[in-house]
């Protein structure tokens, strides 16, 4: 039997963990996951790390992305999966009762701002490929991408049981287009472009992939603690990265590797340039599609926000999908959203520590983490992600050709282990406290 909020919805499990009875089969969970990142926005990241690099370097660079990616969202899905809690819950664990609401509080706001992003940029894609008023279609993907939400996780299962294939296929009819004029012989042969030699190195392109996704990577318990087990979880992370991201920027890059790309120094392998003027039913599919490719990043960005800040004021999921839907929506009808891409580049390097201090406290230290008693601030969980952010902030600014997004993960893990290690008790003094207690 199920329970709901409102009629007919089932109830989202704000602030508590989702029990097994409420639990989504693995399919269901992964679909979630795996309709997120294969999206337009990646296809032309691939074409722009290969444009770069070349289709090998690129090759590489993506696969090890997604690695870093699939060992990180896959860690906290693993834990989201056996306790069904959300990330609000996860965070108020290691940063304490009141520290996670800066933590939660963050991400949540910083997921909004790519909602309000990926919005406007609907509204954009729409103008400049099919000639529709901007602010009107923005307006009808805030209302659309904010009703989808409202309906919960199902939807979004739903939504990308659609968008993945959709994108696949569109995919492959552009490749067919291309096909006609191009030699996919060549495409092993691309060593990116001369004129953009040395822009970028190896570990740019991986930090480009790994931020990509840092942010809801991070939530990622508000997907995955639907899962049954924490192996149910790690299997919807792995639909996802390196599954899905992986065939979503490899359009990208064999669109630029081959020529056909449309400026691919700022619209990389964009594909949806290839699927105009051929029929008028491919033009009205491929409409269709970039509502339902951008709706599937936007709605699930929305609920990683909406579940938050629902946690944070004890209030419900759907009300702060309605809240933070309108807010985004205003941002992205003021044109807002297009300052934001460099701003939340650089918040996505910043984000990733937090995410390892709550692998290496709530996995690796488990015992401790699940025996300590509740605090309100919990200040070594603080520090160790302070240090691991400097660190990435020192990388990008310094040397970004090491991966500032790597970095700032290691030495986030590294740091908060250690401190930790120096606030425990040393067994000599423990034993001699207790004899003299005796």
């Amino acid at each position: 039997m199920k329970t709901s909020d409102t009629p007919a919805l089932e109830q989202e499990f704000e602030h508590e963990p989702v029990p097994l009875s409420h639990r989504h089969s693995t399919r269901s969970v992964s679909a979630v996951w795996f309709g997120f990142p294969m999206i337009l926005t990646n296809a032309l990241f691939g074409g722009i790390i290969t444009w770069h690099l070349g289709f090998w370097p690129a090759l590489i660079a993506i696969l090890l992305g997604n690695l870093v990616l699939f060992a990180y969202v896959g860690a906290l899905s693993w834990f989201a999966g056996n306790t069904g809690m959300n990330f609000a819950l996860q965070a108020r664990r290691t940063f304490g009762s009141k520290g996670y609401i800066l933590v939660s509080g963050f991400l949540s706001t910083v997921v909004i701002g790519w909602y309000a992003f990926q919005t406007g940029l609907t509204g954009t894609v729409i103008n400049q490929t099919f000639g529709w008023n901007a602010l009107a279609v923005t307006a009808f993907a805030m209302i659309l991408y904010t009703g989808i939400t409202f309906l919960g996780v199902r939807a979004l299962s739903v939504l990308g049981m659609i968008a993945a294939p959709l994108f696949v296929v569109l995919g492959i009819v552009a490749l067919w287009l291309i096909g006609k004029q191009h030699d996919f012989s060549i495409v092993t042969q691309w060593k990116g472009s001369a004129s953009a030699a040395g822009a970028m190195s190896m570990g740019t392109a991986v930090t480009m992939v790994v931020a990509g996704f840092a942010d809801s990577g991070t939530m990622t318990a508000d997907f995955t603690r639907w899962s049954k087990n924490g192996r149910s979880a790690v299997i919807a992370a792995f639909s996802a990265f390196p599954v899905a991201n992986v065939i979503s920027y490899l359009f990208g890059v064999v669109i630029v590797a081959v020529g056909a790309a449309v400026d691919p120094l700022t619209n990389g392998g964009n594909f949806l340039p290839m699927l105009m003027g051929h029929s008028a039913f491919l033009s009205v599919v491929a409409c269709l599609f970039v509502f339902i490719n951008l709706g599937s990043v936007c709605t699930h960005c929305l609920y990683n926000g909406a579940v938050g800040f629902s946690h944070l004021f004890s209030s419900k999921m759907r009300l702060w999908t309605l809240i933070l839907g309108a807010i985004g929506g205003v941002l992205a009808l003021a044109g807002v959203w297009s300052y934001f891409l460099e701003w939340l580049s650089l918040l996505g390097i910043v984000v990733p520590p937090f995410g390892a201090v709550m692998i290496v406290d709530l996995i690796f230290m488990a015992r401790i983490s699940e025996q300590r008693p509740a605090q309100r601030f919990r200040g070594t969980a603080f520090a160790a992600w302070a240090i691991g952010s400097l660190c990435a902030v020192i990388a990008h600014i310094a040397f970004p050709q090491f991966g500032e997004a790597v970095i700032g993960l290691v030495t986030a893990a590294i740091s908060y282990t250690l401190i930790s290690k120096m606030r425990m008790p040393h067994p000599v003094m423990e034993n001699s406290n207790a004899r003299l207690q005796r």
